[in-house]
């Protein structure tokens, strides 16, 4: 019997050491093929690049993957203890496998098995985090062998709270969240140290199936998990039972609209930012580089120019009548349903989509929609209605079809049941609606800080949600006569005076190749002989600006151009003096900056800082010295002196010339609707291109500028009479009031070394001072009134630089312009 017994025990000796040699050698084999957990003290995960105001406000965010890299030391205690109850309770006490973890899994997986209760795995944290980070999702015993092994790989290698601060980074969470910072902010709008018990469970809960326990389509199973969670940290001594059953008396608390609550809505100065990053940087550095951008951008400048910018867009749309309804929807059945299937404005908020559902002489009865609850396709049961009423429709005539034109009468006219329009409510008036259509027409205002360049605000549009194109940026566009002070500029610089006189009389120009003699003439068709430099700018004589810009050649004019940073390259043609060539709003606005400033050259910037992942600063804007600012303290020694290292591009006495001469167009010239609105220092220059395409107005105050455009995208007449001074400079007026409600009016700076002398600005002529059409003119040392009137030009056909140079490429270039 013993020898059976040895025998036995012989024969289950060698097969246990030859399946352990098979297991060791299977096991061999596997080892060989793990990759090296070494990578994981280098990981640098894709991190969530964010743009903020310049008070800090957040304005955008650019990632593939959203996620917040948080150290350990900076997540609360209560995160981590949840995440620990819910994945791995034995973490800090395992060697990377939880052998009991197991063997308790595998006894309540069979006590399960058949009755319908949920299953329960066994993976600590750290296997998931060799999973997650080095291997795949393959389902296999392989890769659950090789987990194992690298899980005590990096038990040894690295302390728990690294491993914990990898898990906790990169853990999907739902909504597109990675790591429990990002998911704090998404789910709850919260930072983690602002993160409740409950909060904290449920975001415990959704490793396992974010979809599964989604706060909006299955709320019931959320909270039950989320409950589970916190009746875990309770068995594991994290919370009282009172604390327990207070968190689990609670909703979920989860907010809507995530991104839409905590984004201030800036989205074409975000876009632009956006395509300035990954030019620096490119687009890996953006979306996964976790750079830290700090913008020039001021959120009150940037309502007040968007509102400005969309109330005059809407103003002259109103005015070309209404082209119909969005769509139309059937309101025999729940319009509730039908009306959430179509996606307003988003960054108009103040603007709602609504169903006609009666119309009456008097009034339309709409039904307004109903936000979808969020994550599904569902609308909520509510269902609000109002009415607008007939004064609020009448504006809106038909610009097609037969009622084309016709007075409004009655809604019908204009509305009928089922139509889909945008309405805002009336102020101070419930439940009534203005009538709304989206303009057609575009526009872009950019607003500067003239001394430093830094953009604080801009907007390209009517609504990007509508149409991404920057008209600000992007739109290359004629500037018209808001090019000529750059042309009067140069005038002054080469010793013109503004009391200097230019002959306003017919002149003909020969543009060579056998075209016809191109003609210049004034917007009025008239002439008015000889004029001073100043009558010139605030008229916005077009025949002078020839003249002068025949008189100092066209490769001046150019050099300056390239100087303001208006053109880069401008051509020797002299229809380009009158604004025909393209350019931006940006780059008018810089230019005119320049005026304001004294004559520094201005770079414009949106960005004032980028800091990398790690703090560290990788890019700043303002690079000006500065001489004493390393002090360690004060010892009665002088201030910190700023250097200003900034080109100077234009002599400052041209410079405020210039910005006199433009206080004039606001006074008396093309724009005085602009100065009797703000009644405070400003100038600045009109421009409207041929046949009315174009209507600008670029203007500054002693400390801020801004400049505005309107014309449509595929470019078209914008109806005759419809000028700079109409269209663009109201826009411009409406924001400067705003804008410096609060600023004491202050004059333009004057330099140092000028002399006022009161002339006649009709005659340039020295007058008595305070009598009629008399102005206190600026003349550099030297300088002054001429005392007999000396005119320069004479009616007479003269040849075009351009046509001498006989560039071919510009034949048929010449036309008749009229600009303003």
């Amino acid at each position: 019997m013993l020898r059976i017994v040895g025998y036995l025990f012989g024969i289950g000796t060698a097969l246990f050491l030859l399946v352990a040699g098979v297991v060791a050698w299977y096991v061999s084999g596997l080892v060989d093929e793990l990759p090296s957990y070494e990578v994981l003290a280098k990981y640098e995960p894709p991190v969530t690049t964010r743009i903020h105001a310049a008070d800090g406000t957040l304005i955008g965010e650019f990632a593939h993957e959203r996620r917040l890299y948080v150290p350990i030391q900076a997540v609360p205690p209560i995160v981590k203890e949840a995440f620990i109850s819910a994945e791995d309770k034995n973490f800090y006490t395992h060697g990377g496998v939880d052998y009991f973890g197991i063997l308790r899994a595998v006894v309540q997986n069979v006590k399960a098995y058949g009755s319908g209760q949920r299953m329960v795995g066994a993976s600590t944290i750290t296997q998931q985090v060799a999973k997650n980070f080095l291997l795949t999702n393959e389902r296999s015993i392989d890769r659950k062998i090789k987990e194992a092994i690298l899980a005590m790989r990096i038990d040894q290698a690295y302390p728990k709270d690294k491993i914990l601060e990898l898990y906790l980074n990169d853990i999907f969470l739902g909504l597109g969240s990675y790591g429990v910072a990002s998911a704090a902010l998404t789910y709850f709008n919260k930072s983690l140290y602002e993160l409740t018990l409950a909060d904290a469970a449920y975001l415990a809960a959704l490793p396992k199936g974010p979809n599964n326990y989604h706060p909006f389509r299955h709320t019931d199973r959320a909270i039950e998990r989320r409950n589970w969670v916190i009746d875990r940290m309770v068995e594991n001594g994290y919370a009282t039972e009172a604390e327990g059953e207070a968190a689990k008396a609670k909703g979920l608390g989860v907010v809507t609209g995530t991104d839409e609550q905590r984004i201030f809505h800036a989205d074409y100065f975000t876009e632009e930012v956006r395509r300035q990053l990954i030019a620096m940087y490119g687009e890996d550095a953006l979306y996964e580089g976790g750079l830290s951008v700090r913008t020039t951008l001021d959120l009150k400048l940037q309502a007040m120019a968007q509102q400005a910018l969309r109330d005059g867009l809407v103003r002259f749309d109103r005015q070309q009548g209404w082209r119909g309804a969005i769509t139309e929807i059937d309101v025999s059945y729940d319009w509730g349903e039908g009306l959430a299937e179509i996606s307003p404005l988003s960054d108009v908020p103040e603007w709602r989509l609504a169903v006609v559902l009666a119309v009456s002489d008097t009034e339309a009865e709409i039904g307004l929609r109903t936000p979808l609850i969020p994550g599904t396709t569902r609308v909520g049961p509510q269902r609000e209605t109002g009415v607008i009423p007939l004064s609020e429709i009448e504006w809106a005539k038909w610009t097609t079809g037969d009622r084309r034109g016709a007075k409004v009468r009655k809604p019908g006219d204009v509305l009928a049941v089922g139509d889909v329009v945008y309405v805002e409510a009336i102020a101070d008036t419930p439940g009534q609606y203005h009538l709304r259509q989206v303009p057609t027409v575009g526009g872009g205002m950019v607003v500067m800080d003239p001394h430093t360049g830094r953009v604080l605000a801009l907007v390209g549009g009517f609504s990007f949600a509508e149409s991404q194109f920057n008209r600000a940026t992007q739109a290359m566009r004629q500037p018209g006569s808001s090019f000529k002070p750059f042309v009067y500029a140069s005038a002054l610089d080469s010793g013109y005076t503004p009391a200097s006189v230019v002959l306003d009389a017919p002149i003909a120009i020969d543009p060579g190749f056998g075209q016809p003699l191109w003609r210049p003439q004034n917007y009025s068709n008239k002439f008015y002989g000889p004029s001073t430099l100043r009558t010139g700018i605030e008229h916005s004589r077009n025949v002078m600006t020839v003249r002068l810009a025949q008189d100092l050649g066209m490769d001046v004019v150019d050099e300056y151009a390239r100087r303001f940073g208006v053109y880069d390259d401008l051509g020797p043609y002299l229809p380009l003096s009158l604004g025909s060539g393209e350019t931006t709003v940006m780059r008018m606005v810089a230019g005119y900056s320049v005026f304001d400033n004294g004559g520094r050259a201005v770079i414009p910037t949106l960005i004032d800082r980028i800091q990398n992942r790690f703090g560290d600063t990788i890019f700043r804007y303002d690079d000006r010295g500065c001489e004493g600012c390393e002090a360690a303290k004060w010892t009665g020694q002088d201030e910190p002196l700023i250097v200003d290292n900034r080109e100077q591009v234009l002599d400052p006495m041209t410079a405020y010339q210039i910005t006199s001469m433009l206080e004039g167009v606001v006074q008396r010239g093309t724009a005085p609707a602009v100065y009797r609105a703000l009644e405070r220092p400003i100038a600045g220059k009109t421009g409207t291109t041929n046949d009315y395409r174009d209507a600008w107005f670029v203007g500054f105050s002693p400390d801020l500028a801004a400049g505005v455009y309107v014309g449509y995208d595929q470019p078209r007449s914008l109806g005759r009479a419809n000028t700079g001074g109409h269209l663009a400079a109201p826009i411009f007026t409406e924001f400067m009031q705003q804008a410096l409600v609060d600023a004491d009016p202050v004059p333009f700076r004057i330099p140092d070394g000028m002399t006022l002398i009161p002339i006649n600005r009709s005659t340039g002529r020295v007058a008595q001072e305070g009598a009629p059409g008399t102005v206190l003119e600026a003349f550099k040392p030297g300088t002054g009134p001429l005392a007999t009137t000396t005119v320069i030009g004479s009616a007479e056909t003269i040849q075009d630089p351009g046509g001498r140079n006989g560039n071919g490429k510009r034949k048929g270039f010449f036309r008749r312009l009229f600009n303003r």
